[in-house]
């Protein structure tokens, strides 16, 4: 009896163990086939209180000091200034609640809802139009653009948007990929899109259906939540996991052995008597 209880235990223990890949691996749907799939990727559009820098390059010094911003470094009692690609540090400018840049010499300039590129054009082409620089080189980057990623991470925290097509996996390697005990199947990024909050869930376990996903690429403010599974979710009980352990179970087995054993032997002597 006692033999019978451990074998049927370490069945299910093995059983357990098999399905556990499963709940883990990544891209389950690519181990065996090529995954096709048509990605669009998705621009950053600048919004209100984002800040870029903007550096204009030409053969001109002093034309490039009149569009390019001072990086200004104060001291007690002195102040020194730097200028455009001599810096060492960008000042940049902040979009404002209208969508607006004050650009030096073309003033007011509403980037809102423009991409990167298309405000390096847009810059550009107002230099050369007006006639005041020829063949300008336009550089344009992000400053305080960020995705906030918490959860089961290794390293939860706030990480910059260092490009445009910044992925959520991007952002999980840089904060050092999933936990063990994170879901797989389950990652939150939630989103504000014309004052409106949304939240997409994604399965990194398959990756036809990652790249489909709107929120494969993210934009700045993005929070990613990454759910902890549930046996890490018992763990803020006192002994939250304790059913659920082989040795638990082995013991039970081996007792309820012991006293069917007992049992038997007891009315065997009560029935010789």
């Amino acid at each position: 009896m006692k033999k019978f209880f451990l074998a049927a235990l370490a069945a299910a223990a093995l059983v357990s163990s098999c399905s556990a890949p499963e709940k883990v691996v990544y891209f389950q749907d690519t181990s065996d086939k090529e995954i096709a799939t048509d990605i669009q990727p998705m621009q950053i559009r600048l919004r209100p209180e984002d800040k870029i820098s903007i550096i204009v390059n030409c053969p001109s010094v002093e034309l490039m000091n009149q569009f390019n911003l001072p990086y200004v470094t104060r001291h007690i009692g002195s102040q020194t200034e730097t200028y455009g690609a001599t810096n060492t540090g960008i000042s940049g400018y902040i979009i404002d609640s209208e969508g607006n840049i004050d650009f030096p010499v073309l003033g007011k300039m509403h980037v809102a809802g423009l991409t990167r590129p298309e405000v390096e054009d847009l810059i550009k082409n107002e230099l050369q139009n007006r006639d005041l620089v020829k063949g300008p080189v336009v550089t344009v980057d992000y400053m305080n653009l960020y995705v906030s990623i918490m959860g089961d991470v290794t390293r939860p925290g706030r990480y910059a948007i260092s490009r445009d097509h910044f992925t959520v996996l991007d952002a999980l390697a840089m904060a050092g990929d999933l936990t063990i005990t994170g879901r797989r199947d389950n990652i939150r990024v939630i989103r504000e899109e014309n004052g409106i909050q949304k939240t997409y869930l994604l399965d990194i376990r398959s990756a036809g259906d990652l790249s489909k996903s709107p929120a494969y690429y993210l934009a700045q403010n993005d929070i990613i939540y990454v759910e902890p599974n549930a046996m890490k979710t018992r763990q803020s009980t006192a002994a939250g996991n304790t059913l659920l352990t082989p040795s638990f179970w082995i013991s039970v087995a081996s007792l309820a052995a012991t006293v069917v054993s007992t049992i038997t032997v007891v009315a065997m002597r009560l029935q010789t008597n």
